[in-house]
């Protein structure tokens, strides 16, 4: 469900492998999988809903990174160093650091006492431009990508449609001049709301393909706290 896909790699799930700048991901379909992968020096991708790996192969550290604003499960006995990202965790109570994901000047930074800044609910400021960056579903059905990451596009262009099962296709506009710097892969089910793409009003297309300031910035938060606790 990734919008960024070229800097995620969440796609190797269906596409195989993913790679990221230098890195590369690829999916694998067990636990010999997944060690035959870190021999070869990639990264794998494990699709386990339930955590159940977690328990087999007793981790020295867990990231929860799922960002669903709350926590879904995570417990602070799970490994001997846990670390929740963002909004839903509490430093000491269910994990042993928490990092901060809101843009601003906390941004990254390793919270051992409390939680992260609560959510908004509204995206951070990238060039002036707030919730008018965003792409959502305005129905419920299958989406189709009408423009690829990296295009250039201007308000109300043609980005996306939904077809839905009785009423006419849904389209999805850009509301701003920008570069297309993620979007939902053709095929996939949305719901109303969804958010299906992000444009970037800086308009420079290297970002599309590279990893953020904001997600390197709570990546080095994160090994800070993995260095702290080791």
């Amino acid at each position: 469900m990734a919008v960024r896909r070229t800097v995620s790699f969440c796609r190797a799930v269906y596409e195989g492998t993913a790679q990221v700048e230098d890195a590369v991901g690829v999916l694998v379909p067990d636990d010999a999988g997944l060690r035959e992968a870190l021999e070869k020096k990639r990264i794998p991708i494990l699709v386990d809903p339930a955590g159940a790996a977690v328990k087999r192969l007793k981790p020295a550290g867990l990231i929860d990174a799922i960002l669903g604003k709350r926590n879904l499960g995570t417990r602070i006995t799970d490994a001997p160093i846990v670390i929740g990202l963002g909004p839903g965790f509490i430093a000491g109570l269910d994990c042993h650091a928490v990092i901060e994901t809101q843009r601003g000047h906390t941004l990254g930074r390793v919270i051992t006492k409390g939680g992260a800044l609560p959510n908004t609910g509204v995206p951070g400021d990238i060039g002036g431009f707030t919730i008018e960056r965003l792409l959502r579903a305005e129905a419920d059905g299958i989406f189709e990508g009408k423009a690829e990451i990296g295009d250039s596009v201007k308000k109300g262009d043609l980005v996306g449609i939904i077809h839905t099962e009785k009423a006419p296709d849904v389209p999805i506009r850009a509301g701003l001049d920008g570069i297309l710097r993620g979007i939902l892969p053709s095929g996939i089910a949305v719901w109303k709301g969804l958010k299906a793409g992000d444009i970037d009003p800086r308009c420079e297309r290297a970002h599309c393909f590279t990893v953020s300031d904001k997600a390197l910035a709570i990546a080095g938060g994160v090994l800070e706290a993995l260095l702290r606790r080791r």
